[in-house]
C-alpha cells in the first residue's frame, strides 16, 4: 500500500525501517507521552515486525511508515485499524519523530489516512485518543476535523502517575461536511 501527499509518502514498512524508528523512539521528547520508559533495538525490531505481520493480513490494520517525499527519510508512522474486516469503525494513530514536530507532518499524514479510511475502506466512523497533556496531538486531531467526545479522568497509568485521556471521533458525514467547506 502506498499513499502520497504534497510532502510525504505513506508506505508499508520494510524490515530495515527499525533503525529509523529506534532513532526517534529512543528520544526523550518522544518518550514523554509514551507508556515506555526506554526503547531498545530488540523492542523496536519487535515493533516493526508487528507491522510487517499486520501487512500480511489484508483489510484490517493499515499502519504505514511516514517518509519525507523528497528526502526519502522515515520520520514516523500513521495508521488506521479495524477490529474486524467487516467493521465500519476504526481507530487512527500516528507518531512523528520529535525533530519534525510542529511542521504539519502529523496532520498531513493523519488527514491522508483518514481520507483513505472513509473513501477506500468505506468506514462510517473513525476515532482516536491521546493523553490530555499532549497538546500537539490534540491539535492534530482537531485540525483533521475530529471532535472531542469524551475526557476520561486519570484512566492511564504510566511514568508513575495517572493521566487523563481524551477520546476524539468523526463520522463520514461530519468529515464530508468539513472537506466540502
Amino acid at each position: 500500500m502506498f499513499l502520497s501527499t504534497k510532502r510525504l509518502i505513506l508506505r508499508e514498512f520494510m524490515p530495515e525501517d527499525w533503525q529509523a524508528v529506534l532513532a526517534y523512539q529512543a528520544d526523550s521528547r518522544y518518550l514523554k507521552f509514551s507508556g515506555w520508559e526506554t526503547r531498545s533495538e530488540a523492542d523496536v525490531r519487535a515493533f516493526v515486525e508487528m507491522f510487517l505481520k499486520q501487512q500480511q493480513v489484508p483489510g484490517i490494520k493499515f499502519q504505514l511508515a511516514v517518509e519525507l517525499k523528497y528526502e526519502r527519510k522515515l520520520i514516523g508512522n500513521c495508521g488506521i485499524r479495524k477490529q474486524e474486516p467487516e467493521s465500519h469503525e476504526a481507530s487512527l494513530g500516528y507518531e512523528i519523530a520529535p525533530d519534525y514536530w510542529g511542521k504539519g507532518y502529523a496532520t498531513e499524514a493523519a488527514a491522508t489516512i483518514l481520507k483513505f479510511g472513509f473513501e477506500e475502506l468505506k468506514l462510517h466512523r473513525v476515532y482516536s485518543w491521546c493523553i490530555a497533556e499532549n497538546t500537539g496531538s490534540v491539535r492534530v486531531l482537531e485540525k483533521i476535523g475530529m471532535q472531542l467526545e469524551q475526557r476520561l479522568p486519570e484512566n492511564e497509568r504510566f511514568k508513575g502517575r495517572l493521566w487523563d485521556t481524551l477520546i476524539f471521533g468523526i463520522s463520514k458525514d461530519e468529515w464530508l461536511n468539513k472537506t466540502e467547506q
